[in-house]
């Protein structure tokens, strides 16, 4: 399951960065990164629903200390690595330019098993659980049917169909 690592770990971990906080640059960083990868199509893209600040409740509030500052490092690495690889900052980039990197990124971070690594799954699941358990996500990219309902055994369906939310 995406995210269950947050579930898993509890709602406050027992040891947390104390003064840990996240700016309004950090936030519209993080905005850009859930865009890159759930980008608006004929639904609205991760950055409407306000990703960035999941990811940052998330961060504070179920990862212990050790995740943040992976979390937090990653981040910097990025921004970093970004700015010196392609000349400019991640946020005013070219979509496309933003997705080749994160793809490298990618590619580069799946054999290595270093705690950068671990960043790139950050990304990923917090972006992909905030997208689709937001009200956009759950009722625009997905077939939405409010609960309770009434239970209905068989249900036509076709693969031009979007799938149900839970």
């Amino acid at each position: 399951m995406v995210g269950a690592t947050a579930f898993l770990t509890g709602c406050a971990p027992e040891y947390q960065i104390e003064g840990l906080n996240f700016s309004p640059e950090d936030i519209a960083f993080l905005d850009e990164i859930g865009d890159t990868i759930i980008p608006q199509t004929d639904t609205p893209g991760a950055k409407a629903t306000g990703i960035g600040a999941f990811m940052v409740m998330m961060v504070l509030e179920t990862y212990d200390a050790v995740q943040q500052k992976v979390f937090v490092d990653g981040l910097n690495m990025i921004r970093k690595d970004f700015k010196s690889t392609k000349d400019s900052d991640f946020v005013e980039a070219l979509q496309e330019d933003r997705l080749a990197y994160l793809n490298a990124m990618n590619d580069q971070f799946k054999t290595s098993k270093g705690e950068e690594a671990k960043v790139v799954d950050m990304l990923r699941d917090l972006t992909v659980l905030g997208y689709f358990t937001s009200e956009i996500g759950a009722t625009q990219a997905l077939t939405y049917v409010e609960v309770p309902g009434k239970f209905e055994a068989s249900i036509l369906w076709s693969e031009s169909d979007k799938a149900f939310a839970i």
